[in-house]
């Protein structure tokens, strides 16, 4: 960048710094303004000189995948007006602020004749002066990451995008066959395995140290696919798995594992420039004149089927994914990617009304998986936006619709006391609504709308609390939903009719599903659906929780065990729950040792200081109070420290068994942490990581430290 531009930004730069706190109080309102009103003939002309090649805008046109576009007086316009150099916007973020302080240092420089000075000393400063160019390099590199898409407009008629172009999947590489050192038993003796049936032996394997192979649904799902990868040689001789040794193969995955880790540099840098190369030609693609990355371009291999919980397709093996099986996504006039030699795709798209570039069909659950756009991507990030928008519209009118139900408990039609109550137990606990599947197709999961008469209890007083329903059943991905709940006696002598001559297998709500439940609640407010209240219960919860919990004048890390306890509150809401880490009791144990010792430095620390005092009394001279400051300086510090340790101890032993991270990403409007970060000073690193703040770009760009849900 020359010396003139750098000049030039410096001005816009001081312009922009004496009307910046005008214009931030008067930011929202000015945008709602130029929404609502009509614009002069002046500002039209200029945005179509702006924005000529924009698609036309259509007011409140709502999406095809379930959420609309918010009221305007809600939120920011989709389209944010800009002063005319559009380029002194585009760095403007949070890591920028180094390069404005570098900007008005030399400013003020100049404007107090110190550059006159100093003109001896020019060619030193001329090497300073790519400073901040070498800082904003930095943001231009990663452009495609910062577009800023919320300031611009969206497409009409659920459009997804106009262009798309991409180099297809990266498919797993072939099999290669064990050493012939390596051994496989059957009953005591050595058999050699025909190469199909030796991949899938090596895939149980590898899973040998796991609890997954002692279960015995697990081993049951595995030799029966197994055996239709054998010969029929095979499947003669080999007819009981317990007869199976795997012991050689399952060390040799382990040495292979622990050469991995002792290799040198230079082995694991050549790995990772290949695997750079990849992500340079695979993971990105061309949509609407934007490089945009792609968040999974390499399909899956080859394995044994885990799930979660106790699913009864656990041990299946996932068949190997072929270019036959792949449907490609592109736009007609982008060149389509080309399969691997002697293949051909599935079909070939040009849908733009989805988001997906790649898709086929996985052979256990039958279910379609997808490459789509990270999660930081325009498309990913408007989604996740407008969802948020539905939850805040929600809150509107969330009352009307809570008084709605609570008098339909008492209707004569028992399918609208079924939707009232289901309502309820949606709207307090945040149950998902649950969705008919076929029988046996998938593990034995419900949701509110699917609950059986044996999955609640009924307890007209339980533990000193009344009307008591005890819940019990498997939820999403077989999670354990276990909850004693107080509910109104209403509802609770409504599930008495609803449990009326009723088998325990027979539905609880059996003239009520989802499909009917949605049905309703679009009727209340426009693009509800039983998940809306999910979102907007999960974030209201975090906004009151943090307003509750945080203390003005707690340090950094206490304010970040305050949230992440408000974060907990919404996990347990949630029911998001996970398995103790197997590290954790180490873990522990570690951060405990570092706890103790630093209590004997406070212990030493506290001493010095008794004894520094003592000296300066008797002695009163000026030496003496430096060294007493000094050591008080230490014990401060080591108390900080101490405190950090203790905090953290306190923060992971809570969190042991709560899954935090599905509420953050997926439930959580990021607005309120990024509001509560900028409120109370806590940077948002220490909240959202590198992945997570791409991901919340347009939040963290949005939001005010007044923000309110």
């Amino acid at each position: 960048m020359s010396g003139d531009h750098l000049h030039t930004d410096s001005q816009i730069e001081a312009d922009f710094r004496l009307n910046d706190s005008h214009k931030h109080k008067d930011k929202h309102k000015d945008r709602e303004h130029r929404h609502k009103e009509h614009k002069k003939d002046k500002e039209k002309d200029r945005e179509k000189s702006k924005h000529s090649n924009s698609p036309p805008r259509i007011k409140d046109e709502p999406e095809d995948d379930g959420y609309f576009a918010p009221p305007k007086e809600d939120i920011k316009p989709l389209k944010r007006p800009r002063d005319e150099d559009d380029a002194d916007y585009k760095p403007k973020k949070i890591k920028t602020e180094d390069i404005k302080k570098e900007k008005k240092r030399k400013l003020e420089e100049e404007e107090d004749g110190k550059l006159k000075k100093t003109k001896n000393k020019d060619k030193d400063k001329d090497k300073k002066v790519p400073e901040p160019d070498s800082k904003k390099k930095k943001p231009k590199k990663e452009e495609e990451q910062k577009w800023k898409w919320w300031e611009e407009e969206r497409y009409p008629e659920g459009i997804k995008w106009k262009f798309l172009e991409h180099k297809g999947p990266v498919f797993a590489p072939p099999y290669e066959p064990l050493p012939e050192s390596v051994k496989f038993y059957y009953d005591g003796k050595v058999m050699k395995l025909s190469p199909k049936a030796e991949e899938v032996a090596t895939f149980f394997a590898k899973m040998l140290d796991h609890e997954y192979t002692t279960k015995e649904i697990f081993r049951k799902n595995f030799f029966k696919d197994w055996r239709k990868e054998m010969t029929n040689e095979e499947k003669n001789i080999i007819t009981n798995l317990s007869k199976c040794d795997f012991t050689q193969m399952s060390q040799y995955f382990k040495a292979q594992s622990e050469a991995r880790k002792q290799m040198s540099k230079e082995e694991k840098l050549k790995i990772k420039e290949e695997n750079e190369k990849l992500l340079k030609e695979y993971g990105f693609c061309i949509m609407d004149n934007h490089r945009e990355r792609i968040a999974n371009f390499k399909i899956e291999p080859p394995g044994l089927f885990r799930g979660r919980g106790n699913h009864p397709k656990m041990g299946m093996l996932k068949r190997r994914i072929m270019p036959e099986d792949i449907i490609i996504n592109c736009s007609k006039d982008a060149k389509v990617p080309s399969p691997p030699p002697g293949h051909k795709w599935k079909e070939v798209r040009h849908d733009n009304k989805v988001t997906w570039l790649v898709s086929w069909t996985e052979n256990i659950q039958g279910s379609i998986k997808y490459i789509m756009l990270n999660p930081s991507s325009r498309i990913k990030g408007e989604k996740d936006w407008q969802k948020y928008e539905t939850a805040r519209r929600l809150k509107k009118c969330v009352d009307k619709i809570r008084n709605q139900y609570r008098e339909d408990w008492k209707s004569k039609e028992m399918k609208v006391r079924q939707r009232a109550v289901a309502l309820y137990f949606i709207d307090k606990l945040a149950l998902r609504a649950g969705n008919e599947k076929e029988e046996g197709e998938t593990a034995d999961t419900v949701g509110c709308c699917s609950l059986r008469v044996e999955h609640i209890n009924l307890h007209p007083e339980l533990d000193g609390q009344e009307y008591v329903v005890e819940f019990d059943f498997l939820g999403k991905d077989s999670i354990r939903y276990y909850n004693k709940v107080p509910v109104e006696k209403r509802v609770f002598k409504n599930l008495q009719l609803f449990m009326e001559n009723k088998q325990p297998e027979d539905d609880l709500f059996d003239r009520l599903n989802t499909g009917i439940l949605n049905k309703h609640l679009q009727d209340l407010m426009e693009g509800l659906t039983a998940k809306v209240f999910r979102t907007y219960n999960a974030s209201i919860t975090l906004q009151q929780q943090l307003k509750e919990l945080t203390a003005p004048d707690e340090n950094i890390p206490a304010k970040i065990l305050s949230y992440n306890r408000a974060n907990r509150a919404v996990a347990i809401l949630c029911n998001h729950q996970r398995a103790p880490p197997k590290t954790f009791e180490k873990s522990m144990m570690n951060l405990q040792t570092k706890i103790d010792a630093k209590k004997e430095q406070l212990a030493d620390a506290r001493r010095d200081l008794k004894s520094a005092k003592a000296d300066a009394k008797v002695l009163k001279d000026a030496k003496t109070k430096k060294v007493v400051e000094s050591k008080k300086k230490a014990v401060q510090r080591l108390e900080e420290q101490l405190m950090k340790l203790e905090v953290q101890a306190t923060d992971r032993e809570e969190n042991k068994q709560i899954a935090l991270g599905t509420s953050k990403l997926n439930y959580l409007d990021p607005r309120i942490t990024v509001a509560w970060c900028k409120k109370w000073g806590v940077p948002i690193e220490k909240i959202y990581n590198k992945t997570q703040r791409e991901k919340f770009a347009w939040a963290i760009d949005m939001a005010d430290e007044d923000y309110e849900f």
